[in-house]
């Protein structure tokens, strides 16, 4: 495929009033084009729709529709593409070309993986496909197949280093991210439809992996400390291990494994129902029933790369395909940040006050490191995009966005962190909630810390009439254990009976005495 090339105004114009944060994106005329993009993926197992619309750096899924087809079902013993499952998958992409006329897209990308490209009918498909739809498949090579997949896992994580495992039907690629990259890949036979054709019972499936990845691992000699897993079946092993260790948070992007764990997860499975265990987890009949032998080859891999971390992505070629068409300056903005704004300026009251607020709270913040302090910036974007849901349930709801929205960037114990700290903007206590045994995913500091940044965002609400630092400014004395709140006259007027409660909680919670300071201006001094 070939990268669109757009037109952009130069950095120098993106800091300008807008300190940390950046101007965002999202608004920039060079950028909009990827407001609203339609992919199709025609893979070997099933065929999908993705519609991405939202902040251009960090795109939520406006649509996303998943047909089990099965297209390469057949493909090891007739070399073509399954009879059945092309008519699922012809009947499915006519539905996905009435649906994006319904939502006004101008046009689908739509890309073809292995099963097409292998079977000896591949191209005839495409052509019922075009002649039938109207929608021209692009059909990609293996080496193509595993560069896009590994940019979809840099669209979720700018930062990613290691190496990108993407298992499909008919097919397994590997490809090296470092410093917003792509380096070497490779493609092989090793998807788990073609492994069910493989003969010699399981000695001859073991025997037959163990070369395959021997034969990968050759191929790519470096050392990878992480192995970043893309596709369905590495998804269902991933829930799997979820409910073998009675994990609490069921969300699958950026889900850790260790590699003792996998080892633990794949006998865990050799050992149990497959009907039982898919029962369990909600994965499909057709999906589960490739997870036997894709959990064999992702024991081989483990043994052969030795990782020391397994991440799971839930990002890959679709995403792949987006990131493609960013230009270099947008790949390099934080998909966290960039989607926490968007949220802002769709969802909240006052949209922009969210930087406001950052810069009211940070002196209680000044020690924390850069990791902290975007979970800090992204706290305060959000701090009131739930304002429509009941007063009743805003604490919750917020929890709830935070830890199992579509955000990029976010480990799971921080997704935790971020949602504690919404719950605290609108609730004091988090005693009784349904969701204590997440609190389980973080240590007693991090909790601490979330609460005060709840308390410290609950407080600094109370000044959105104006700027907060216009007003009030906030101080912390760590070795005298207070806090201090200068106010100007204005910032006195808005110091009612619940500004000074929510104070004094503040503090409690800093283990701080609360001290107020008359100011005629407190600018200066914040």
């Amino acid at each position: 495929m070939t990268r669109k090339k757009m037109t952009t105004r130069g950095d120098s114009d993106l800091h300008d009033d807008w300190g940390l944060f950046g101007r965002p994106l999202f608004e920039d005329p060079a950028v909009r084009s990827l407001s609203r993009v339609g992919v199709v993926d025609v893979g070997s197992n099933s065929v999908r729709l993705v519609v991405f619309d939202g902040a251009a750096r960090s795109p939520a899924y406006f649509f996303n529709e998943k047909i089990m087809c099965a297209l390469g079902a057949d493909l090891p013993q007739t070399g073509k593409l399954s009879v059945t499952g092309r008519a699922r998958a012809l009947s499915a992409i006519r539905r996905f070309q009435e649906l994006a006329r319904g939502m006004g897209l101008e046009q689908l990308t739509a890309v073809a993986t292995a099963a097409v490209r292998e079977a000896t009918d591949g191209l005839d498909f495409c052509t019922e496909v075009l002649r039938e739809t109207g929608l021209n498949i692009h059909v990609i090579d293996g080496l193509e197949e595993a560069r896009l997949s590994a940019q979809g896992v840099l669209l979720g994580w700018p930062t990613a280093r290691g190496l990108v495992c993407d298992i499909g039907g008919s097919s397994m690629e590997l490809a090296e991210v470092s410093e917003g990259e792509v380096g070497r890949a490779i493609t092989s036979a090793l998807g788990p439809q073609n492994l069910k054709a493989v003969r010699g019972g399981k000695k001859g499936l073991k025997a037959h992996i163990k070369d395959g990845v021997e034969e990968l691992r050759d191929a790519m000699p470096g050392d990878y400390e992480r192995l970043y897993l893309v596709g369905g079946s590495w998804r269902a092993i991933a829930r799997l291990d979820m409910e073998r260790r009675g994990y609490p948070l069921t969300v699958l992007h950026e889900y850790r494994m260790t590699p003792k764990s996998v080892m633990d997860t794949v006998k865990w499975i050799e050992e149990n129902d497959l009907e039982e265990l898919r029962a369990r987890t909600g994965t499909s009949e057709a999906r589960m029933i490739l997870v036997p032998e894709a959990s064999r080859v992702l024991k081989q891999l483990v043994r052969t790369f030795k990782p020391v971390d397994i991440a799971v992505s839930s990002y890959g070629i679709r995403e792949g395909m987006l990131y493609e068409q960013m230009p270099d300056r947008l790949r390099k903005r934080d998909p966290l940040i960039e989607a926490c704004r968007f949220a802002e300026v769709k969802d909240a009251r006052m949209p922009g006050f969210g930087k406001a607020l950052y810069e009211f709270v940070s002196p209680l913040f000044k020690s924390a490191n850069a990791d902290r302090q975007r979970l800090i910036k992204a706290a305060c974007l959000l701090h009131d995009v739930t304002w429509r849901a009941h007063p009743d349930f805003r604490a919750e709801v917020c929890f709830d966005n935070a830890t199992r929205a579509n955000l990029g960037g976010l480990r799971h114990r921080e997704r935790v962190f971020l949602g504690l700290s919404l719950l605290h903007r609108y609730k004091n206590s988090r005693d009784g909630t349904r969701f204590e045994e997440l609190f389980d995913m973080l240590t007693e500091k991090e909790i601490r810390d979330a609460e005060i940044l709840g308390k410290a965002m609950r407080f600094g609400a109370m000044f959105s009439v104006n700027k907060p630092n216009d007003v009030a400014a906030l101080k912390l004395f760590p070795q005298k254990k207070q806090l201090e709140l200068a106010l100007t006259k204005e910032g006195d007027a808005l110091f009612g009976e619940v500004a000074e409660s929510r104070f004094q909680s503040l503090a409690k919670s800093l283990d701080a005495d609360a001290r107020l300071k008359r100011k005629k201006s407190v600018r200066a001094e914040a």
